[in-house]
């Protein structure tokens, strides 16, 4: 194990990714980084990341701001609920450890937002701290090392990849091997074919030797994503046009246009939206189509626009937003084809 981890700070020494969140001991940014990370590419995260931080740049400023402000400065980079549990925790820190993160992981997967991933990263980056770090690319690597051949994610396998991703951590810079290990599993030792050839680990990787790295790790078949169609209404009055602030699990906080499901003729959009929304219309006209994949849905919409009689009121629930203020609200990226329509046809 000694050998394994001299040979991966050894290559991380050489070949580390250059990142803004790296080379620094700072316990909130590391928590930011590891939030953005989470199911996003690096290259996304990278734009996000110092504009988040100058409109938040620590974690009491993090807590006092609104949720509504929060949401706006995390605006399209999706997965709403990483920076809603990221306020949330920061609002914890300052209730409980006096607005500073603690350097035991234990104590930080009490804080909401952080799970065991986190709390490993936070510890020993921030704080030097010898504990695992267990993601995606973690497990990867690890299987493949050890040539673990049963499902990664049942609770004996994932409980025996967690201990031996321990047992590689050294006291000396545990921060810096668990990032040479998530380097190496999104640079190297990548999902189907890896680059063994170029893995500093390739002498001791028993499923190299196998032949059967692109195999590993084991993973449960993914079930299909479920596709749900939508009408995204456009209904506009005056200047302004028809919102809500969706309180649903998914994009809670964010505002959305009426959305009913189904696809529907324009005489049936109309009869819905007076009886649904009790607003007298025009007949919608077709403003196109678009689509938005989420983890384990699809939003097939197709968009519509009317126009409800000029100073009509909102139905319960939701706002007639004037169109110059769209900008302030936060909006998910699945609402982008429909604020498209209204800038070009408004």
């Amino acid at each position: 194990m000694n050998q394994i981890t001299a040979a991966l700070l050894a290559w991380y020494d050489r070949c580390a990714r250059v990142l803004p969140w790296r080379g620094i001991h700072d316990a909130y940014r590391t928590w930011v980084s590891e939030a953005m990370l989470q199911q996003t590419r690096v290259e996304t995260v990278l734009s996000y990341y110092p504009r988040f931080l100058e409109r938040f740049p620590t974690l009491p400023s993090l807590a006092s701001a609104s949720e509504e402000d929060v949401l706006k400065a995390w605006e399209g980079l999706g997965y709403y609920s990483r920076a809603r549990n990221l306020w949330k925790g920061a609002k914890q820190v300052v209730d409980e450890y006096g607005g500073i993160l603690p350097r035991d992981p234990e104590k930080l997967r009490r804080i909401c937002g952080i799970g065991p991933y986190s709390a490993g990263a936070i510890s020993s980056i921030a704080y030097d701290v010898p504990v695992p770090a267990v993601d995606g690319n973690v497990i990867r690597v690890i299987s493949r090392l050890y040539g673990i051949r049963t499902d990664a994610l049942e609770k004996e396998t994932h409980g025996r990849i967690e201990k031996l991703a321990a047992g590689l951590v050294p006291a000396d810079r545990p921060g810096d091997h668990n990032q040479a290990v998530m380097d190496l599993g999104a640079t190297v030792c990548v999902p189907g074919t890896p680059d063994c050839n170029r893995c500093p680990l390739s002498s001791f990787c028993e499923a190299f030797h196998a032949g059967d790295a692109a195999e590993l790790p084991v993973l449960p078949k993914a079930k299909p994503q479920k596709v749900i169609p939508y009408t995204v209404l456009l209904i506009l009055s005056s200047g302004r046009v028809l919102m809500r602030m969706r309180t649903e699990k998914l994009l809670q906080g964010l505002w959305c246009f009426p959305m009913i499901e189904g696809q529907h003729s324009p005489e049936e959009l109309q009869s819905l939206i007076r009886n649904i929304l009790r607003l007298s219309t025009g007949t919608p006209v077709d403003s196109g189509d678009t689509r938005h994949v989420f983890t384990h849905r699809i939003w097939q919409m197709h968009i519509c626009k009317t126009s409800a009689e000029a100073e009509a009121s909102a139905p319960a629930g939701y706002e007639f937003i004037p169109l110059e203020k769209l900008k302030d609200l936060p909006l998910p990226a699945a609402m982008n084809a429909a604020v498209s329509v209204l800038r070009h046809q408004a």
